[in-house]
């Protein structure tokens, strides 16, 4: 009898140890290596080539380039040098799994902090923020849905990664309380952020002096924090120039979007209704619960504005879901597609432990029912998404290729794959049509870069674009070291293993992210031995890059490699 119970001690003693937050977070992560290492495919969905400038830059990375010093980046470098790792280690893994889950070296050990602290007083608690984590950081789908057809997504990677550090930021913030901890935590988050996407630090700044000022944070962790940051960006610019040619660029950036922030707000919510708005319900009614203390605050405040009356004043759970929601709100209208407010959680959940303390029982059952509506929609939403897509793989078929390396490890419907090989066809036989669509400001329809179609067409055209750029080599006895192209992306350079000319911007968006060409950057394009011109087809972006670069072209002859590539010759 005894050892049956010492045995029955020992089992529930593993069951606890296995259940520990810091232990799932390496198991989970462990299982994410295999998985990585297996999965080879995974159906392709709306404007999947956004995955194709991550490895323009890792490519650039590997011949010495520095992000944002000697190439234009939309974002900041942090990203690049992830996926740059990544890929030395994992050449053959499936893309968008790569890019999603590149960011793991900087969120798990910012996570462990938040669970290390957090579990020495409530596992339950730090699981409870630990599952939410892992499910978004894991899953490469947006809450929105840009194409009916079932796929994942491969845009919006750089919000995604923002949120994720958003997430685990605000976890820190709320749940943390050994202060050097959270030093370490606001420090490297915020480094993180600066180094990601500078609308993410942006949004991040509030929710660090809210919680100075709500005395969550003290003034030696948050000096601590401060240094750590300084530390970060005073390295890297001592060792790249990084922090000042980023600084320039995003000058740059601004300057190039410049626009009214209201109607961007009022779209943000819009789209993403259903949480903005329960969320709001939820932080009025729980104003409403908490009105007599916060009155009671009020006065305290008023008798004594000592920064510990402050904290007691500001540290409220609506207090904290408002300016939660306005950062999500911010954050959104700067972006297309995301996981937008999945770092609500966090506060929703510390909303909930208050609730279950101290409120009646149908105020309470009300409370609970709007932070599951508050929560849910999010989170549903991926998970039914990436259903679809899984179980809509299962009738898929694979990208056949011979040139686009784990570029092409993608699927799709059979009648997708016809239709984009038709389309090329088309593109290539009847090039007046599109030439008259792209001379009117059209696009050949008018969400083009989203449908999968458009999609697989591309990447079959990249495929027969090395074929007709090695077959030009052989036939004329020549090798073009350097290849640039007149396009959003430039994966050639990556896929024959050449190089890409210094300067030029990656993600080349010329409404957005092409500032005007320096001198530096037409000379840039003047030592390319290989500018591209896409043709299948015409659009209006190829057409306005085409305009900004023309200028360093002058002199060159243009040829066709094929019917839908031109190529500009030294």
């Amino acid at each position: 009898m005894s050892f049956s119970t010492e045995r029955l001690d020992r089992t529930a003693l593993n069951a606890r140890g296995l259940a520990h937050p810091l232990v799932v977070l390496v198991l989970a992560l462990a299982a994410l290596t295999v998985a990585v290492m297996l999965t080879r495919t995974l159906p392709l969905g709306p404007m999947y080539w956004d995955l194709f400038i991550y490895f323009d830059g890792a490519n650039r990375i590997f011949d010495g380039q520095v992000p944002n010093v000697d190439f234009f980046a939309p974002v900041g470098a942090l990203g690049y040098w992830l996926f740059a790792f990544a890929l030395r280690l994992f050449p053959h893994a499936q893309p968008l799994l790569l890019s999603q889950w590149s960011l793991f070296p900087v969120t798990a050990p910012l996570m462990a902090l938040v669970l290390w602290d957090v579990s020495r007083r409530s596992q339950p608690v730090a699981l409870a923020l630990l599952v939410p984590f892992l499910f978004f950081a894991i899953v490469p789908m947006n809450v929105e849905e840009f194409y009916s057809y079932p796929g994942f997504d491969g845009f919006g990677i750089y919000n995604r990664q923002v949120v994720h550090v958003l997430y685990v930021l605000t976890a820190g913030l709320v749940f943390m309380r050994s202060q050097r901890l959270l030093a370490l935590l606001v420090g490297g988050s915020m480094s993180a952020l600066f180094l990601l996407k500078i609308t993410g630090f942006v949004c991040a700044a509030p929710l660090c002096i809210f919680a100075f000022l709500a005395g969550r944070v003290a003034l030696r962790s948050a000096i601590g924090a401060l240094g750590l940051f300084a530390a970060v960006l005073a390295g890297l610019e001592i060792a790249f120039g990084l922090i000042s040619g980023y600084v320039g660029q995003i000058g740059q950036l601004v300057g190039m979007n410049e626009g009214e922030l209201l109607p961007r707000l009022v779209q943000s919510a819009s789209i993403h209704f259903a949480t903005f708005a329960t969320g709001c319900a939820l932080a009025l009614l729980l104003l409403l619960v908490d009105r007599k203390a916060l009155l009671g605050a009020v006065r305290a405040l008023a008798a004594d504005r000592s920064p510990a009356r402050l904290a007691q004043f500001l540290d409220r759970d609506a207090v904290w879901l408002a300016l939660v929601l306005a950062v999500g709100l911010v954050f959104e209208s700067q972006n297309t597609g995301g996981q937008a407010f999945v770092f609500i959680w966090p506060v929703l959940l510390r909303a909930l432990l208050s609730n279950r303390r101290s409120t009646a029982p149908r105020t309470s059952l009300v409370v609970a029912v709007l932070i599951a509506a508050t929560a849910l929609p999010p989170a549903v939403n991926i998970l039914h998404r990436t259903a679809r897509a899984l179980v809509g793989q299962l009738n898929y078929v694979d990208l056949p290729n011979a040139n686009l390396k784990s570029l092409g490890q993608v699927s799709q419907r059979t009648e997708m794959m016809e239709r984009a090989g038709q389309m090329l066809e088309t593109y290539a036989r009847f090039p007046e049509t599109y030439r008259f669509l792209a001379d009117h400001g059209q696009l050949p329809s008018f969400t083009l870069y989203t449908e999968p179609d458009f999609q697989l067409a591309w990447l079959e055209s990249i495929d027969r674009g090395v074929d007709a750029i090695r077959a030009w080599e052989t036939s004329h006895g020549t090798r073009f070291d350097t290849i640039m192209s007149l396009n959003f992306v430039n994966p050639f350079p990556w896929l024959m293993q050449r190089h890409a000319p210094l300067h030029i911007a990656i993600g080349a968006d010329p409404f957005r992210a092409v500032p005007p060409p320096d001198a530096a950057v037409l000379d840039a394009v003047r030592a390319a031995d290989l500018v591209l011109y896409p043709k299948c087809p015409v659009t209006t972006a190829n057409e306005a890059l085409l305009a900004l670069y023309r200028p360093a072209l002058a002199g060159r002859t243009r040829v066709e490699l094929s019917p839908c590539w031109d190529g500009f010759l030294r």
